[in-house]
């Protein structure tokens, strides 16, 4: 799977078990307007990323410092995800799409040799976000998202 860049009709068996065995992926997207902000995102937990199909894919986006992902993908779709591997052999995975709040649409699947991706241990999830929300009632995130993630930095909507 490593050496040149290849495009792939689907997200086949071997792709999908390379994207689910990664612990981190990255979301990268941008507003319509061109002078807005290019906003890449890391992203992870064991199980938040799923693949639902050939061309389909979702994760769990958690409450966080900024709402420019959600933002970017309701005011235009786009949207890029990409998979490198820290161990093992050299790879980086993207998708490119078309979100929606829920999941996205790929029409493009892409790998590349991962050589100048670092190795590098995985040692578990950080545990600080879901202990953080824990504490917090529906109505306190609801609070949350209508007081710190009602617009991207951008000043475009996010959560209404």
């Amino acid at each position: 799977m490593g050496g040149t860049g290849r495009l792939h009709a689907a997200i086949d068996g071997r792709l999908r078990d390379f994207i689910e065995a990664q612990p981190m992926f990255f979301v990268a997207t941008a507003p319509s307007d061109g002078r807005g902000h290019v906003n890449v995102s890391p992203k992870g937990m064991r199980g938040a990323f799923a693949v639902f199909g050939e061309h389909q894919v979702g994760y769990l986006d958690y409450h966080g410092s900024g709402a420019e992902t959600v933002a970017h993908v309701r005011d235009n779709g786009r949207i890029t995800v990409m998979f490198c591997a820290f161990d093992g052999p050299p790879l980086v995975v993207r998708l490119h799409g078309v979100g929606a709040v829920v999941s996205v649409d790929v029409h493009r699947i892409s790998d590349s040799c991962g050589y100048g991706v670092p190795l590098m241990d995985y040692r578990g999830d950080r545990d600080l976000l879901v202990r953080a929300n824990s504490r917090r009632t529906a109505e306190d995130l609801a609070e949350y998202r209508a007081t710190r993630n009602a617009t991207s930095i951008d000043d475009l909507p996010a959560f209404s």
